[in-house]
């Protein structure tokens, strides 16, 4: 954190000019300020709480010089007089408030003050208390701001990754995986390949097509056409993709252009490829071919250029050895392939993917929901079977149920809270069947949701597995051997 050399020069105003230094990243210690001009009263409260809660405190007499000291670093707290000479309670927060400044402010008054703390708190005061405070209610009230302000300030640490350097094309993620697919869009964005996007229902398939169409803005000036296979009966299909002349079937009261053609120099999305019916699987293999095709009913050979990107949670290898998917199309598809990874794999993206959904379904006018830490640790835990979409899903709602701002345990889906890492519900005591044996698959459910979690958090490493758990290389060795655990998923590629 950079530090002003020298203080500003006084302003005519009773505030001085604004100093706030840029934001410090990485800036962790929980520092108060205590705004007090009885220097007993000052003397008091920084000692107690150096001594209570081993915080660093620094003092000012008046709002002038607490103004001039948040410039030169920060603070988490600041706990001030309301009634002060210079620039007094009320004036400190206004200029607080108006330089955005990341602290929580608790404040300070006589019996006879109430009503000018209730207007502090409406002006975005954290807490009051009158005086003389009693030292046991201080220090938990101060322990209390503290712990809001640290969860604000990781909330926004969150944001700020999501906005800075997390974020690829309107793609976030943290995760190695997903960068090293950031990069291979960036080496086939300037050309015209086709390409194959495969990954599990939710993982954000859709999202990905968009970042290589805005990736490739440079050589392609036409739109993003997106088009979802499955949703369409054969026909329609087809009428869909290559448009269809007035005439050329009941319905058809005029001509109609098809998706192939709104695509032109720009990119075709064929979502759900795997759907596609046999009989227009040919036909799309020939325009994949040959870049031209005709309108149904019509004879005009219409020429395009388009870059078709196609995705699907079907294993189309299988697909084309059961004779169910064209194995000419299959190759003429996968030309390019990106394989997005589930979010079990990647679960350092779910906070941040978290931080930006609360933000997204925040209420209007209000600051984004605040997630506690325990309902964070179920989101990090769980293993998201519909992955990115099931997420938003979930904070969407935890929004909407949420009272005062704070995201509970409570407040998300019941089936996130119900079941454990593994996926697995947790045991019901079941009176047919002995204490001893159940006791038996508990204990290794238990253990071996313990191993997944030690080795989620170590990539794999069974060596750090080892020491986290507190058991031999060997040991965890065979248990890992036991459960059939596959080691590769919690590694990074």
């Amino acid at each position: 954190m950079r530090a002003t050399e020298q203080p500003p020069a006084q302003s005519p105003s009773p505030v001085p000019p604004d100093t706030t230094p840029d934001p410090d990243p990485d800036f962790v210690l929980q520092r108060i300020l205590v705004v007090e001009d009885l220097e007993d009263t000052r003397t008091s409260m920084r000692e107690l709480f150096r001594v209570a809660l081993n915080l660093e405190v620094d003092t000012a007499e008046d709002g002038q010089q607490a103004l001039t000291m948040l410039g030169q670093k920060p603070y988490s707290l600041v706990i001030t007089d309301l009634r002060m000479p210079k620039v007094n309670g009320m004036q400190l927060i206004e200029e607080i408030q108006n330089r955005k400044l990341p602290v929580t402010i608790i404040v300070t008054t006589g019996n006879g003050g109430v009503s000018d703390a209730v207007k502090a708190m409406r002006m975005g005061a954290y807490d009051f208390l009158t005086k003389p405070a009693d030292p046991e209610h201080l220090i938990v009230l101060v322990q209390k701001a503290l712990r809001a302000r640290a969860l604000q300030d990781e909330v926004t640490a969150l944001r700020e990754q999501v906005r800075g350097r997390h974020t690829f094309r309107n793609v976030l993620s943290k995760s190695p995986k997903m960068h090293d697919v950031f990069e291979l869009i960036g080496h086939v964005a300037p050309t015209q390949s086709t390409i194959l996007i495969v990954g599990e229902t939710g993982t954000g398939k859709e999202q990905i097509a968009r970042a290589v169409h805005e990736a490739s803005g440079a050589h392609r000036s036409g739109p993003f056409v997106p088009i979802n296979c499955a949703a369409l009966p054969d026909t329609l299909l087809e009428s869909e993709l290559f448009g269809h002349e007035k005439g050329s079937f009941t319905g058809a009261a005029t001509q109609r252009k098809g998706r192939f053609e709104y695509a032109n120099h720009g990119t075709l999305f064929l979502d759900e490829v795997g759907d596609v019916p046999a009989s227009m699987q040919v036909k799309l293999l020939r325009v994949l071919q040959e870049r031209k095709f005709e309108r149904i009913g019509g004879s005009e050979t219409i020429e395009i250029d388009v870059r078709v990107i196609a995705a699907t949670n079907r294993p189309l290898e299988k697909m084309v050895k059961d004779g169910i998917f064209r194995e000419d199309l299959y190759y003429r598809l996968n030309v390019i392939k990106i394989i997005l990874p589930p979010l079990r794999e990647r679960p350092e993206d779910i906070s941040v993917l978290a931080a930006h959904f609360t933000q997204k379904y925040s209420r209007p006018g209000q600051p984004p929901a605040l997630i506690q830490p325990d309902a964070m640790q179920i989101l990090l835990e769980y293993d998201w079977p519909g992955n990115v979409r099931q997420l938003e899903n979930a904070i969407e709602r935890a929004c909407v149920t949420a009272k005062n701002g704070v995201i509970l345990a409570s407040n998300l889906p019941a089936d996130l809270v119900k079941t454990n890492s593994s996926g697995k519900s947790q045991m019901q005591v079941d009176l047919a069947r002995s204490l001893p044996e159940q006791l038996s698959e508990l204990t290794a459910s238990f253990e071996e949701r313990y191993l997944r979690r030690a080795l989620k958090k170590t990539r794999g490493h069974v060596g750090k597995c080892a020491r986290i758990s507190g058991l031999s290389r060997r040991s965890i060795t065979d248990k890992i051997a036991h459960y059939q655990i596959d080691k590769k998923e919690f590694k990074q590629d």
